[in-house]
């Protein structure tokens, strides 16, 4: 089965944190945009014939778009693809911008999963990020959303801004529990390099809580959702048992998905490419990104991705690419540890050391 992204690169303003190809000009470039990705869509060879059974619509704020604009992709998709009758269809929402009016023709278009841009219920952390909604507005957001008949509904949220804590943070878990949210994506805020945020940071150190508070908020968020049944899938992602991503864990099992837009990344048959981040050379079809993974690469993101979320590292497969992950001494040290426990012909990282799962990973690389 193929899954399917559409990256729609604008915005109404960018976050202060926001190292994302998303621009500040959908008016001046929209329409050039959405027929070019429109004859990306069309020109694309589906060699393998495969069935589409996932969709995944991000940004940029995809909720930008009108429905009409929608409606024309999607008819595109469509005509150029078989859809599974249960595919998973997402799009990315701001809250400030999701009218009652846009999900119900979310719902005509088959959209039937919501990932919602909450990043934080705490009306000082918005205005410090430049968001443009604030507490009211993405609480109204939700209960629109369910309104409309949504189920399949995630929220961003992000740990680690100004005012973080972890009582203030668990009660914004709370909150959208309490709302009938099904998934959160829990993100550590990273300053990325270019952004109006590493200023400030550089201006002043203790701007932001450190990393060893950050993770202490996590364990706990961690905790506290699992005690309510949302449990975690991938270090950042936590669903409740038949509402994880099934789009995302296309990219942490390695099956193939193309991506279509600027800056958009593809992953088939073991050939990784991805299109240019700027608007000039992705009209122009020239590819930022083309090539085939060798043998090392093919092990070293399975091991990688396979020990970030729930799917585990497959011994076998490993073995099918000449490296033998058993003579490794440092797995059998983790084994013996129980930072690492096995399942049959996979082994998996206990989530009470997901805080070192970076140090893990290196230590099992051929």
């Amino acid at each position: 089965m193929l899954g399917v992204y559409i990256h729609i690169p604008f915005c109404e303003r960018k976050c202060l944190y926001c190292a994302f190809s998303s621009f500040v000009n959908k008016k001046d470039e929209g329409e050039s945009y959405l027929s070019h990705l429109l004859k990306e869509i069309n020109n694309f060879e589906n060699k393998n014939n495969e069935e589409v059974d996932s969709i995944y619509i991000g940004g940029g704020t995809p909720s930008l778009l009108e429905l009409e604009e929608l409606d024309r992709i999607f008819k595109k998709l469509h005509e150029k693809f078989k859809i599974s009758f249960d595919c998973e269809i997402s799009i990315e929402c701001n809250p400030n911008s999701l009218t009652k009016e846009k999900l119900l023709g979310y719902k005509s278009l088959g959209i039937n999963r919501l990932s919602i841009g909450v990043q934080s219920l705490n009306d000082e952390d918005l205005k410090f990020i430049a968001r443009l909604h604030n507490r009211a507005m993405a609480i109204d957001a939700v209960k629109k959303a369910k309104e409309c008949g949504f189920e399949n509904i995630n929220c961003d949220l992000l740990i680690g801004l100004k005012n973080a804590n972890t009582e203030d943070f668990l009660n914004q878990l709370k909150t959208l529990l309490d709302l009938g949210v099904t998934h959160i994506s829990a993100y550590m805020l990273q300053v990325e390099d270019g952004t109006p945020l590493q200023n400030l940071v550089k201006q002043n150190a203790d701007l932001l809580p450190s990393d060893d508070e950050c993770v202490e908020i996590y364990k706990k968020a961690t905790k506290y959702l699992q005690k309510y049944g949302i449990n975690k899938y991938e270090i950042s992602n936590f669903a409740l048992k038949g509402y994880e991503c099934k789009h995302n864990l296309k990219y942490w099992s390695g099956e193939n998905y193309i991506g279509f837009g600027l800056s958009a990344h593809s992953y088939i048959d073991g050939i990784r490419f991805a299109n240019s981040n700027n608007f000039k050379d992705y009209y122009a079809q020239k590819l930022a990104l083309k090539e085939k993974l060798t043998t090392k690469q093919l092990i070293e993101e399975h091991i990688m991705l396979g020990l970030r979320c729930c799917l585990g590292v497959d011994l076998d497969y490993l073995k099918s690419l000449n490296y033998n992950l058993e003579k490794n001494e440092n797995l059998i040290y983790f084994l013996e540890k129980n930072i690492i426990y096995r399942e049959n012909n996979r082994i998996f990282l206990n989530q009470d050391y997901y805080g070192i799962n970076n140090y893990v990973i290196i230590k099992l690389m051929p």
